[in-house]
């Protein structure tokens, strides 16, 4: 059951869990947001219209997160790859996302790479790098049912 703080975020908890899994032994927290620091730092490492490229804190996460259900809604993600660097902090996870754009019913599906860096059994920093193009065709192409619509 997901707790209650975390039910603005069920869309994305596909993610949480893979993150989680990928991070296992790593990281203390229950939930996602319970394994970042508070004053970490995010890089999104894409140009997408509308996201930040850069992200400081915990708090500031979790509001850029909390509209992500009224647009995407994830029902899996797999093909999980853990890298360890030689930096022992640093943790690099390859996995994919599974979903729908909820205004269209369109597919997503998307692949990324996040660099994670791990200090005192919590996440400081995070590098995130997305097929930009997967989640830019996914928003930008219309219902499968659109053309009915047009005649």
């Amino acid at each position: 059951m997901t707790d209650p703080k975390y039910a603005a975020f069920t869309a994305l908890d596909p993610f949480f869990q893979i993150v989680q899994q990928g991070l296992a032994g790593l990281v203390d927290g229950d939930h996602y947001f319970e394994t970042i620091a508070a004053d970490a730092v995010f890089e999104f490492r894409y140009d997408f219209p509308g996201w930040p490229r850069r992200v400081s804190g915990r708090d500031a996460l979790m509001e850029l997160y909390s509209g992500y259900g009224n647009n995407i809604v994830l029902h899996e993600a797999d093909a999980l790859v853990v890298h360890r660097a030689q930096d022992p902090r640093v943790v690099v996870i390859e996995y994919d996302v599974h979903g729908k754009i909820l205004a269209t019913g369109v597919p997503y599906d998307n692949r990324f790479i996040s660099v994670v860096t791990i200090e005192n059994r919590k996440i400081v920093h995070w590098r995130d790098y997305m097929d930009s193009l997967a989640a830019m065709t996914a928003l930008t192409k219309a219902a499968p049912d659109a053309h009915l619509k047009q005649a």
